[in-house]
């Protein structure tokens, strides 16, 4: 399932994929591409939103 999202992720080139062959095992790593930190901004709204229905929800 993982691994699934991870390479929908990286077709969408919100995330780039790094593999280092020097380490032993293979070191694999990501990161956000410029595409994927553009989305910060609308992940960061959408928790404020969240925050403010929860309160809402307790009150």
């Amino acid at each position: 399932m993982l691994s699934l999202q991870l390479s929908q992720l990286i077709s969408d080139h919100i995330i780039a994929k790094e593999v280092d062959t020097s380490f032993v095992p293979t070191k694999t790593s990501y990161h956000l591409t410029e595409l994927g930190l553009s989305l910060i901004p609308v992940i960061q709204a959408m928790d404020t939103w969240g925050q403010q229905y929860i309160t809402a929800l307790d009150d």
